[in-house]
């Protein structure tokens, strides 16, 4: 079930990933509704460790030691490659954990990063027909545009924030069921996430 999970939450990210690299801020702004989810449960937090990524230089609380796929993606049109690492890991088999560190090449035109988070939304929502999104809010990171947002499919929550940090791309999410959805576990996960120097 657990093995199920994770390759579920990495075929998710590889989606998320070419959700970001199709859109190109030609479409419509973000449609967000105004009502959170009701179900807002409490548990400890425990034993959740920092864990830091080298590619990217950042840091992130999560519940377990991630698992870690990294992929180059060539766009050889573009002239470019895409290199990404996802780590994922699991809360007590009932949800899944996850930070993406795609990092594309020097010199990208940094001039459109919210046009380009909100377009990155757009293909996130518009993967599947049955999501529906319950956020979405513009914010900013260590002085870096950012976009938190919540999608709800099929009694599924994807939640997470998406950072634009020069020419990378981070990306926490969690997934889960309707019935395991903890706030505070969320909120704990993306408020850890730090960029190093």
């Amino acid at each position: 079930m657990l093995n199920l999970m994770k390759r579920g939450l990495k075929q998710s990210a590889l989606a998320t990933v070419s959700a970001f690299i199709l859109c190109t801020g030609t479409s419509g702004p973000v449609h967000m509704a105004v009502q959170p989810p009701k179900i807002q449960k409490t548990q400890p937090i425990g034993n959740w460790k920092k864990f830091h990524s080298i590619p990217g230089k950042c840091m992130v609380s999560l519940p377990s030691n991630p698992e870690h796929v990294k992929q180059i993606m060539p766009f050889p049109e573009e002239g470019y490659e895409l290199r990404y690492d996802v780590y994922v890991s699991a809360f007590e088999k009932k949800a899944m954990y996850m930070m993406l560190v795609a990092q594309y090449p020097p010199g990208m035109d940094n001039n459109h990063t919210e046009q380009g988070l909100e377009s990155f939304l757009n293909g996130l929502v518009s993967q599947n027909r049955s999501n529906k999104l319950i956020f979405a809010d513009l914010t900013e990171v260590q002085g870096h545009k950012a976009l938190d947002f919540f999608i709800e499919s099929q009694g599924v929550y994807f939640q997470g924030r998406a950072v634009m940090a020069n020419n990378t791309l981070y990306l926490l999410a969690m997934e889960c069921e309707q019935k395991n959805y903890l706030k505070d576990h969320v909120v704990h996960f993306i408020n850890s996430f730090e960029l190093t120097n």
